[in-house]
């Protein structure tokens, strides 16, 4: 093996690394069986000469402040980054071959942070550049640290949306640190991309987005070598470099030639390519050292760069509290939440999707406003971003309309499968929001959120427990999620209550309860308002504020179930499917309980637009079908039968 530091690394031993990446991404492709080795090839020189001679990365140190961030946004090219990773010395020869795409393995099919050289999960096309941003907005705005962002692009994941979304608000931030390298080699997985090799198009594209474009011929080392040069000249915008390949080159047989996409040589053809690639070497290249850390660095953001859009902070927020009974919408309280937050942690970030004045982020914007990122209406964008800020140990709170969340949600899956924490907040949900219409009211969002692996999924019913769930958010790991209400509604719990993730309260109880009540966010108050008419009428009614949808209080449920005869109504403003009604069967029946009379009211309709009363009614969920359910199990006979 030859160790070979960055001052020995000119362009001939460059040439060599590019052949050895080449060769990698065929042996260990071939050997797992399956893989991408011809998008690896294409994008081989970009690689060698970055990883050789820009990079600057402390690859004993791959938390260190300064390093370069590498992001493979073309994600199926992970027998390349692989490769790198060998080449740089952090990954043996023998795990490259042995380990890649096998069950256990840290070498995935692509690439995760598992590995401590990879910030984000990539592979879903479209996200690693957007991914990308939330990285170097961090990098200028927040670290102040002098790191650039390296992006890889494929060239079929150009027709994403997120793409230039992404190129939009890197723009918009000036992030003179963030270079995107475009691997133009023809060729998607079924044919020719949609541009092909017009390079002139894709920078006419690329240049309307506010980037600066630069065109290269992708295998010419020296080409290569001075764009990524001039790309870290201090420029301001954001720096594009297209660089026409070729897919598969380095083996005669397969350059430029469709139906490779995804495929492994066989175990013939591939002896043939490392053949005619010089074949195997064992260079170790460990390129530049990042600068060292800024001095006084400690990671205050209220001193990080200008910024356009801010204002100047306020004085720090006095203690949230509310007095019982008063009226106060969710949404506003989460605002007051985040502001309280902010003052306590400088990690806390906001970011919105432009809808700030009805989320109440506006709150943390004014008193924060070199922590508060506007993504304006880029959901995706947003998601990534906060997913970025997380990757760089930040703690972002994003938020939205809980409809205008689905269109992002490939973007909250692939969150969590790079283990980032995110903080999501989506308000105006369900049909209580009223006149707007059904394009508007987020009623599927509890199910979306509760699919995500390892979610949290919290619906307060009032401003207090609003505070304490965005405070415990704060702490909570993994993708968590709070559904916020439009209107105000009574806060039913005084200052100081706890709202541990995973609990519940229990409103009204007694020994003689013969049905129980769950309700989370409006519900709950529609379920307090049946127990008193119940109550009136001599029937006794546990009401349950399931403000933890996920996970749900299991034992709190269970000991309902028992002490009312099995008889539960469920209500939601939310559609039947994996909302809150899911979660309270699926833990009762998980928990052997299956002897249950279950009513279930959810929105099963299409809505229109009314008052959120009207809508409410006729939906079934106000407090006068959830009497009337009530009633109706009361009355059967029997023990129950199972679900």
């Amino acid at each position: 093996m030859t160790t070979i530091t960055s001052d020995e690394t000119g362009l001939d031993t460059v040439a060599q690394l590019a052949a050895q990446l080449r060769v990698d991404s065929i042996r260990s492709s071939t050997g797992a069986g399956s893989g991408h080795p011809t998008s690896s090839m294409s994008a081989a020189d970009l690689l060698a000469v970055l990883v050789a001679r820009h990079l600057r990365y402390d690859w004993d140190n791959p938390g260190a402040e300064g390093n370069d961030h590498l992001v493979f946004s073309k994600g199926h090219a992970s027998p390349l980054l692989y490769a790198v990773f060998k080449a740089a010395g952090v990954v043996s020869d023998g795990e490259l071959m042995t380990g890649y795409r096998r069950f256990g393995q840290r070498l995935q099919g692509h690439p995760t942070p598992v590995l401590p050289w990879v910030d984000v999960a990539t592979g879903s096309l479209g996200q690693g550049l957007p991914d990308g941003v939330g990285v170097a907005l961090a990098g200028k705005y927040l670290d102040r640290q002098p790191y650039r962002v390296w992006v890889l692009c494929g060239d079929s994941e150009m027709s994403e949306g997120s793409i230039w979304e992404a190129l939009d608000k890197a723009s918009y931030y000036r992030l003179g640190n963030l270079i995107v390298i475009v691997d133009v080699n023809r060729l998607g997985q079924r044919g020719e991309t949609e541009l092909g090799w017009n390079l002139d198009a894709y920078a006419t594209r690329v240049e309307a987005f506010g980037a600066r474009v630069m065109t290269v011929d992708g295998h010419d080392l020296n080409a290569i070598d001075a764009a990524f040069t001039a790309a870290a000249d201090g420029d301001d915008r954001p720096t594009v470099i297209l660089a026409r390949t070729v897919k598969g080159k380095g083996f005669s047989e397969v350059e430029d030639r469709p139906g490779w996409h995804g495929k492994p040589l066989p175990a013939d053809l591939a002896e043939r390519a490392v053949a005619e690639l010089g074949g195997e070497r064992h260079l170790t290249v460990r390129g530049l050292r990042p600068e060292a850390a800024r001095a006084g660095d400690g990671r205050v953001p209220s001193a990080g760069a200008t910024r356009p859009g801010t204002t100047q902070p306020r004085e720090a927020p006095a203690p949230v509290r509310y007095e019982l009974g008063a009226k106060v919408a969710t949404r506003k309280a989460y605002g007051d939440a985040l502001v309280a937050l902010g003052a306590r942690d400088p990690r806390v970030v906001a970011l919105d999707g432009e809808v700030s004045n009805s989320t109440y982020a506006f709150e943390f914007a004014d008193a924060y406003p070199d922590r508060y990122f506007e993504m304006f209406i880029a959901e995706q964008q947003m998601i990534a971003a906060a997913t970025g800020l997380a990757a760089r140990g930040y703690r972002p709170f994003a938020s939205t309309f809980a409809a205008f969340l689905t269109r992002a949600y490939d973007f909250i899956r692939m969150g969590s499968i790079s283990g980032v924490d995110l903080r999501l907040v989506g308000s105006h949900a369900g049909v209580e929001i009223g006149a707007d219409g059904p394009s508007q009211m987020g009623l599927e969002d509890l199910a979306m959120f509760r699919a995500v692996h390892g979610s949290t999924v919290l619906y307060p019913a009032d401003a207090t427990s609003t505070v304490a769930l965005t405070e415990a958010m704060a702490a909570t790991p993994g993708v968590s999620y709070l559904r916020t209400t439009r209107g105000g509604y009574p806060v039913l719990y005084p200052d100081g209550e706890t709202f541990p993730v995973g609990g519940s309260k229990t409103l009204r109880a007694g020994d003689h309860d013969r049905v129980t009540l769950v309700g989370a966010g409006v519900t709950l108050h529609a379920c307090l308002a049946a127990a008193d008419t119940l109550a009136a009428e001599g029937i006794a009614a546990r009401v349950i504020d399931a403000y933890s949808v996920k996970p749900i209080d299991a034992a709190t449920l269970a000991d309902a179930a028992a002490a009312t005869g099995g008889r539960i109504v469920v209500a939601e403003d939310h559609h039947p499917e994996g909302g809150l009604g899911s979660a309270v069967i699926d833990s009762l029946v998980t928990g052997g309980r299956t002897r249950l009379h279950v009513t279930h009211l959810a929105v099963r309709g299409m809505p229109g637009s009314g008052t959120g009363a009207e809508l409410l009614a006729w939906a079934g969920i106000d407090a006068d079908h959830i009497a009337e359910a009530a009633r109706r199990l009361v009355g059967l006979s029997g023990s129950g039968s199972a679900l």
